[in-house]
């Protein structure tokens, strides 16, 4: 997928959700960032980074009134949110989107290791391997940002989050999944990305791979 043609994916994204766009930015980081400790090639991370910003794209199909709603849904109305993952699929291969990380990624990635996820109903090994990490990332930053019901947010959240992974190894998530994502939170280097774009900081457009210019520590070389 082009440049212009995310970057307008994107921009329909934040329209749509205003807090998608700190949250876009956070699970981008975090996936190259795991990617870059789990020493992905480097051809690959491109595709990895621009997987990981269009996971959601199927939730602009999605009414507002289910998607900003402060309150608990209702059993028809989460129905509704668990299409996203189809409808997003549906986006990609209609703008002819062909690469299998972006596409499972998008599809696959509230798939559950026991076989009780969505859409498809996959189980342990069936999940491709990028949607199976993905599903930590996008999980870990469910459970530490604003949500209508939740105000607080942030790395005040980060340890009861990582108990709840942990709690979910074998019916929610990959095991070795869960001891990556871990690994690097024990690391430190997802602090800066949890301070830097939480939800209330004014967060620019993202500009794919080339705007994420981390060091070996995963912070930014250039915090200009």
């Amino acid at each position: 997928m082009d440049t212009e043609t995310l970057q307008r994916l994107l921009h329909q994204i934040e329209l749509k959700d205003g807090s998608t766009a700190a949250h876009t930015w956070r699970v981008v980081h975090y996936t190259r960032m795991m990617a870059e400790r789990l020493s992905v090639p480097q051809d690959l991370l491109q595709r990895v980074t621009h997987a990981a910003a269009l996971h959601d794209l199927g939730k602009l199909d999605v009414p507002d009134s289910i998607l900003k709603k402060p309150g608990p849904l209702t059993p028809s109305e989460f129905e509704t949110i668990k299409l996203h993952p189809i409808r997003g699929h549906e986006w990609l291969l209609s703008l002819g989107e062909q690469d299998p990380i972006v596409l499972n990624f998008v599809r696959h990635h509230h798939e559950r290791v026991d076989g009780t996820g969505y859409p498809d109903g996959l189980r342990g090994g069936d999940i491709p391997l990028g949607a199976r990490y993905f599903a930590v990332v996008d999980s870990f930053d469910a459970m530490t940002s604003k949500r209508p019901y939740r105000p607080s947010a942030g790395r005040e959240l980060a340890p009861q989050a990582i108990e709840q992974l942990q709690a979910g190894i074998g019916s929610r998530y990959c095991r070795d999944c869960v001891e990556a994502f871990i690994d690097l939170y024990r690391s430190g280097q997802l602090d800066w990305v949890m301070e830097h774009y939480n939800d209330g900081a004014c967060i620019g457009a993202f500009l794919g791979v080339a705007s994420l210019p981390t060091g070996k520590d995963g912070q930014p070389r250039d915090a200009a």
